[in-house]
């Protein structure tokens, strides 16, 4: 999430200080680039693994800063939410045995992190989404407390002058509002880095745009959000809504969004990327300036450019150019934004292998990819990797069309082989990994493809709740054993264990597949509805989708047993026979106070409501489905029937 130590405050005076801060890093930034100063002859990798924490019941666990408080490895850091932490490997120089020491560093930190979680009774897990991840989870209240995350929220909201937004297409279709900047939340990635030269920038930069479609299919780990299924890669729809500051005041009016692919090929040096990014968005956040990076320059040393670092931490490109300085030296690098948490350590360090041996293979093996690819046709395959995953068919090199599965498969296996070759990688580590991408692709069975089927199977058993529990809970079990995602089994309904937690609220247990009316939908239609579809309660909403009323059953033959001659004679709506002031109740109502609210007003449905608008309803039937489940767990199965005397069969 980049530099905590910001300022939040906001006025003409800082903003203007903070701009002129900036404009001199890029100044400091284009000199050292002339001046040749910017590392060269060095290629170092490194990655940020980000992580989602969960309690025994498989929930988030909003104890990230307890949880860190414990640690005092300096690599592992905070995270937008309370229940996520984020991990900085150290970087390594690329070669020899950098693969298996990434996968031990990773394996190393996540440890640390796991001993202390345990101290909470909290388990890390490694997941593009967190299947048990619930709206309410993303409140304000699990804003870590960090200056720089609620400066962010402020700054977001302040721009888009309303609540956040998500809405996406999918198998199924979702569409839900949130009043702070936590749905940036619901993602968890893997984040590689990839040292340059100022020289080789614009080439390597343009093949990190061109490969990212078939990198993100290959490792795609993020189908499933609130229980709905929708892109193979869920994240990057998310995010690019998650921090969406362009408004619709302005009809007919083209603006860029900050979470975005990019525009066009990079031609000359990695300046054009920092001038664009400056020119189409004012800084989220400000930082005081340590130190005039162009005095500094004068005097023989190398700048820190804070300014364009804290900037650049709020655009977010999905590869981004990211400066640094090292012993002394100012260096750039590549990051890939593209790639998911999970499904294991070996996945992902499987995918960093793809990406860094296409990388490393460089020009010599992708020669002119701008001349050969239309970059609005990269851009196009980004997203349809991103929705379909290795079901993708994309534009390639020289106007063909491969899916993603072949593209990986016969061209850019053998092109990151060959590359990791080429910067001495170890030979049978490389084989290693990039056997597991092979294996995964072939296969066809991603990390998004094993939570489909999974989530599939389990379908008909339990509650939303239990089924998404369930695949959490087999997430973190199978991501224990050494094998790699695409030989996992799939999910079985029962590994959530305790039922119980699985009905602690509400919202874990309601309908959510409503069936509702308008005020003026005559009686024949709602009398008709509840007889189709054997419900006994319709809920009544404006155009707005807003709760105005539930008609019941009940009413209903109210109105039919009191009628006098003539009544059903003239037409009848909702809005005549509807409670036009229904108790109701938030999402995240516990089940004992929905019992409770139930029994005290003689209720056999409660509306769940959420600002105003309906969101599910709890009835007696759901309660008594509860009952059941949790009865059954209690009392076991039924002991079989005693066997007649003498052993005989019974007649």
């Amino acid at each position: 999430m980049g530099r905590q130590d910001v300022d939040r405050r906001s006025d003409g005076e800082r903003d203007t200080a903070f701009t002129r801060a900036l404009l001199n890093d890029l100044r400091a930034l284009e000199r050292m680039h002339e001046q040749g100063l910017i590392e060269r002859g060095v290629r170092r990798i490194g990655a940020e693994q980000e992580l989602v924490l969960v309690d025994r019941h498989w929930a988030p666990c909003p104890l990230g800063p307890e949880i860190l408080a414990r640690i005092t490895d300096p690599r592992v850091t905070t995270e937008l939410a309370r229940f996520n932490l984020e991990c900085n490997l150290d970087p390594l120089t690329l070669g020899g045995a950098c693969l298996a020491r990434m996968e031990a560093g990773l394996r190393q930190v996540l440890g640390v992190v796991q001993q202390a979680a345990a101290e909470f009774e909290a388990t890390v897990v490694l997941t593009g989404i967190l299947p048990t991840l619930a709206l309410s989870d993303l409140s304000s209240q699990n804003i870590t407390p960090r200056p720089r995350y609620f400066a962010i929220d402020e700054a977001v909201r302040r721009i888009r002058g309303g609540p956040y937004e998500l809405r996406i297409k999918g198998a199924d279709d979702l569409s839900v509002t949130n009043e702070s900047i936590m749905l940036e939340a619901l993602n968890t990635s893997f984040q590689v880095h990839y040292q340059v030269s100022d020289q080789e920038f614009p080439a390597l930069f343009n093949i990190a745009q061109a490969i990212a479609a078939p990198t993100l299919a290959a490792a795609a780990n993020s189908p499933l959000l609130f229980g709905k299924r929708l892109w193979h890669e869920t994240r990057i729809a998310i995010f690019q809504q998650a921090v969406e500051t362009r408004s619709n005041r302005t009809p007919g009016r083209e603006s860029l969004a900050r979470v975005r692919f990019g525009e066009g090929w990079v031609e000359h040096s990695v300046l054009e990327v920092f001038r664009s990014d400056v020119s189409r968005f004012r800084a989220l956040i400000g930082a005081d300036a340590e130190e005039d990076s162009l005095a500094a320059l004068d005097q023989g040393r190398i700048p820190r450019l804070r300014a364009l670092q804290t900037f650049n931490g709020t655009v977010y490109r999905w590869n981004r150019p990211c400066y640094g300085v090292t012993d002394g030296k100012p260096h750039l690098r590549i990051e890939n934004r593209v790639l998911p948490s999970g499904p294991t350590v070996l996945d992902e360090v499987a995918n960093a292998a793809l990406w860094i041996g296409i990388m490393a293979a460089g020009p010599e093996a992708l020669p002119d990819v701008p001349a050969r690819l239309d970059f609005q046709d990269a851009a196009a395959n980004f997203v349809a990797a991103a929705r379909e995953g290795l079901n993708s068919q994309l534009l390639w090199l020289d106007g063909a069309t491969i899916p993603a599965d072949r593209l990986v498969l016969d061209h850019l296996l053998p092109i990151a082989r060959a590359g990791l070759a080429r910067v001495g990688v170890d030979r049978g580590d490389a084989d290693r990994y990039l056997a597991i991408v092979h294996d995964r692709v072939a296969s066809r069975r991603t990390g998004a493809q094993w939570l489909l089927a999974s989530a599939a199977a389990i379908r008909k058993h339990g509650t939303r709740a239990q089924r998404l529990a369930s695949l959490t809970a087999a997430i973190s079990r199978r991501q224990g054993e050494s094998a790699p995602g695409h030989t996992w089994p799939l999910a079985e309904a029962t590994e959530c264990g305790n039922l119980a937690e699985t009905y602690r609220r509400v919202d874990q247990f309601m309908t959510t597949d409503l069936l509702t009316v308008s005020e003026s939908e005559p009686l024949d239609l709602v009398a008709s509805i509840m007889e189709w579809e054997h419900v006994r309660h319709i809920p009544v909403e404006d155009a707005e989708q807003r709760l105005v009323g539930l008609v019941s059953f009940r009413k209903l033959l109210t109105l039919l047993a009191n009628r006098r001659p003539g009544d059903l004679d003239r037409p009848i709506c909702a809005r005549d026979i509807m409670n036009a002031q229904p108790i109701t109740i938030a999402p995240e109502t516990t089940t004992l106070d929905a019992i409770a609210l139930m029994r005290r007003h003689a209720l056999s449905a409660l509306p769940v409501v959420r600002d105003g608008r309906l969101v599910g309803i709890v009835t007696e039937h759901d309660i008594l489905s509860v009952a059941a489940d949790l009865l059954g767990q209690a009392l076991g199965p039924p002991e079989p029937p005693t066997p007649p005397e003498g052993g005989g069969s019974a007649q």
